[in-house]
């Protein structure tokens, strides 16, 4: 019961490390365009944030939690696995937010359960189709970013081509305060699912040790959620996805500044029109591979729109170094994750 206990904790401890991490996200650009101010900026995502629960519950459904539970091989699961996954990307997450680098806490999540599971188990542990489908979204979702970014910036540059400066920009400064919501709202379906996943699959992996009735009510959930073969999350105890998206919230109104100046201005130099592009074209990417039951990383999808709103002024206009900088973060979060992953898992081992 301890390990579970452990879990729960290190869940929701990282979702609210997430919230602070990836505020920046959904508010670097209504901040850098003085939309709002960034108290105000932060406590309007939590918001949202917390928004989201409703939409999934009643409307989408938990799809990316399902997958995140299929990272591991279902017979494969352990605690220790669980634990040293959580806690490889609450350093990682911790370690790039110190930096001010946009990393993705999605995916070092998946690397630290990939490093663990393969430490214990050998690389029959890891599913890889799930796997190769969410390494493949690192580079699709910032060019799904990229090329919608560019595409609304293009077809509102043309619509408002004859409206004067002075009033584009104040009704794009009040749009943006619906683009943010709607990528406040994507944020917290997309990012708070992965712990809500994390905490079902312990839950299985407990029960499927120590069996049902080892389990106290409150953390009992529908027998569905422990058949290992479907890692179905329908009828999970309804405070697992109220914690998670609580947490995320409150990690939200804590603020992520360091990211936010990288994501509001070195980028690109973003307007109040620009703003609103490319967090609709955010939004609208985290909505589709949500429903596509996909974890990407808002950091990435955020970061594409960013540079495909830039490059419609001209290619020049993106600080291309800063953006590789950020790609070369990306690509090495996974491998790093898991290495820390392992690490952690074999001191688990060794301290048990």
């Amino acid at each position: 019961m301890e390990y579970l206990i452990a879990i729960i904790v290190l869940a929701l401890a990282f979702d609210f490390i997430n919230g602070f991490h990836d505020s920046a996200n959904s508010i670097a650009t209504v901040v850098s365009t003085k939309v709002l101010k960034p108290v105000v900026a932060v406590i309007w995502a939590a918001f949202f944030n917390f928004v989201a629960f409703f939409i999934a519950e009643y409307l989408l459904g938990f799809n990316i939690a399902n997958t995140v539970q299929k990272v591991v091989e279902a017979d494969m699961v352990t605690l220790p696995i669980i634990i040293a996954g959580l806690s490889a990307a609450i350093v990682w997450s911790l370690i790039t937010w110190w930096k001010g680098i946009p990393s993705s806490s999605s995916h070092t999540l998946i690397g630290g359960l990939m490093g663990a599971a393969i430490c214990s188990k050998g690389f029959e542990a890891v599913h890889w189709s799930t796997i190769g489908i969410i390494c493949l979204f690192i580079i699709v979702a910032p060019l799904i970013g990229f090329i919608v970014g560019n595409l609304i910036t293009l077809l509102i540059y043309w619509c408002c081509r004859n409206a004067k400066p002075h009033k584009a920009d104040v009704w794009f400064k009040r749009a943006q305060l619906l683009s943010s919501a709607c990528l406040s709202i994507g944020h917290g379906l997309n990012d708070s699912q992965k712990e809500i996943g994390v905490i079902a699959c312990a839950l299985t992996a407990y029960a499927a040790q120590y069996g049902l009735d080892s389990l106290p009510h409150w953390l009992l959930p529908d027998t569905e959620v422990l058949d290992s073969a479907s890692h179905n999350l329908t009828g999970a105890p309804v405070w697992i996805p109220i914690a998670c998206i609580t947490a995320i919230a409150i990690g939200t109104m804590s603020g992520g500044w360091k990211i936010i100046k990288t994501m509001g201005n070195k980028i690109t130099r973003i307007t109040a029109v620009e703003g609103f592009c490319s967090q609709a074209a955010g939004a609208i990417t985290l909505f589709v591979t949500q429903n596509l039951g996909i974890p990407v990383s808002t950091t990435h999808v955020i970061s594409g729109s960013i540079m495909g709103v830039g490059a419609v002024k001209r290619l020049s206009a993106v600080r291309w170094g800063v953006s590789l900088d950020l790609i070369t973060a990306w690509v090495i979060t996974i491998p790093v994750s898991a290495l820390i992953g392992a690490l952690v898992y074999g001191i688990v081992i060794a301290c048990v």
